[in-house]
This record gives structure tokens, sequence and C-alpha cells, in this order.
């Protein structure tokens, strides 16, 4: 194997490993439009990056964790729905990362990369970035899992019982903002979101548990990872988009089953 097609493997594997089981947590709190905000919030990041002479990545996290603080925040308020607050920061945040991109006449932007990914593209030093940002997500994840699963059943109970709600909800967006940044050279700013619900909703079909949920997520997303690279490879195809199709084939393919988790 040559060594991008190692490095894109396993950088893929090292997103699928964490997108798994913060994905069955954001399927059962129903928080796919919450992922797509932070997404989206990405590409401020690149652009502040760029301006700052920092790594884009670096830019990426440091934005999406600030996005991410701001929106639990605004969720305390009773002014606006929730999906209206999240329409209002996903577009508006895109869109001034766009408008700041075009003063940038003297710096080249592979934009579509940074949209859809270039997994092909993965460098060694990217390589610790993912695997180290993936790493610090599970170990998190694993300690905050308790709390973060009363808290998702029913959270005024959760809050009786002395839960710190608050504090579970901001780690939990911290944690899927970390994921977000590390997960950009896979799929993009833009298909993340996909990697992270679409095989937790496919694992959610045979899963008899939360932890059996968490674990079936990730293995069906390094599936969908190996899977969507060999036919970027076989049939020219981009890389990021690929990914995410073999995911929703799986997905179809899992309900064409019988239910038997609920069975």
């Amino acid at each position: 194997m040559d060594d991008f097609l190692a490095r894109a493997l396993l950088g893929g594997l090292g997103v699928a490993l964490a997108a798994g089981p913060l994905g069955a947590f954001m399927v059962w709190r129903r928080m796919a439009y919450f992922g797509d905000t932070l997404a989206h919030s990405g590409l401020l990041g690149i652009v502040l990056g760029m301006v700052l002479n920092v790594n884009p990545e670096l830019g990426v996290a440091v934005t999406c964790l600030t996005v991410a603080v701001v929106l639990v925040l605004l969720q305390r308020q009773r002014r606006l729905a929730a999906d209206t607050l999240l329409g209002i920061l996903a577009h508006t945040s895109l869109s001034v990362g766009l408008v700041m991109l075009a003063f940038l006449e003297t710096v080249r932007v592979d934009l579509v990369s940074y949209l859809f990914g270039d997994i092909l593209a993965i460098s060694p030093s990217d390589l610790y970035w993912i695997w180290g940002g993936a790493l610090l997500a599970l170990a998190a994840l694993a300690w905050l899992w308790r709390p973060l699963l009363a808290a998702t059943v029913h959270e005024d109970l959760a809050q009786v019982e002395g839960v710190p709600v608050f504090a579970v909800r901001l780690a939990f967006m911290l944690l899927i903002a970390i994921v977000i940044a590390v997960a950009m050279k896979v799929v993009g700013i833009l298909l993340i979101t996909s990697l992270l619900v679409i095989p937790a909703a496919a694992a959610r079909r045979f899963a008899r548990s939360p932890e059996g949920m968490a674990a079936l997520a990730s293995g069906l997303g390094c599936i969908a990872v190996g899977t969507g690279l060999w036919v970027s490879l076989r049939w020219d195809t981009p890389a990021g988009p690929s990914v995410v199709i073999a995911a929703a084939v799986l997905f179809a393919v899992g309900h064409a089953f019988p239910n038997h988790a609920r069975r």
C-alpha cells in the first residue's frame, strides 16, 4: 500500500472511531443541526487561521469551541426557538467566512478540499492531529458517559439526582467541536455531520444497549471509510463524499432487515 493510502486510511479510521460514540449521543439527543452549525463555522476558523498566520486546523478548533460555548449559552434564552437560532448562526458564520476569504487576494486557497475533505492529502503531522484529538475526545466521553447518558434520558430527573446538566451539555458540545476540527481533512466541514449521524443511525437498529450502539457506530464508520476510499480509488470519485455515500448505503441496507433491537 502506498504511503498516502495508508495515511488516508489511518486518518479516516481515527475520525470514525471518535465520531461513532459522539454520533450516538447526537442521534439520541436529536442534535444533528447543532453539528451542522458547528461545522459551518469551521470555514470562518480556516480564514481566521490564515489571517492570524496560524495552523488552519487550530483556527477551526478555536472557532468551533467558541461557537459551541455561544450555542450552549444562547440555548438558555427563551426569545428564539433553538432551530431558528441554529439556522442564524450556521449560515451567518459560513457566509462571513466566505466573504473574508474573498478579501485574501494574496492567499491561494483550495476551498473544495476544506468544504468536502481531501483525505488522500493527509500528512504525517495531520495523523498526529487527528489521532490526538480523537483519543482526547474518546477519553473525555468515557469520563462523561454516565452523567451524559443520564441527562440524555431525562434532564430534569438527572438534575434532581445531582448531575450538573449545564456543565455536561457544554462539555459534550466542546467534544463535538473537537471532532469536527480533526475531521476536516477527511470529509470536509460540510459533510462531517453526516459521518457523525449516519453510522449512529444505522447502528441504532441493531444495538441492544447504549454502549453497544456506540461501539457499533464506530465499527460502521470504519467500514464506511474503508469502502469509500476503495470506491474513490476504483472509480476516481471524490473521497470525502464517497465515504458519506458508503455510510448511507450501510444505513439503507441495515433498514432492509427486521428491527432486532426492538423485537
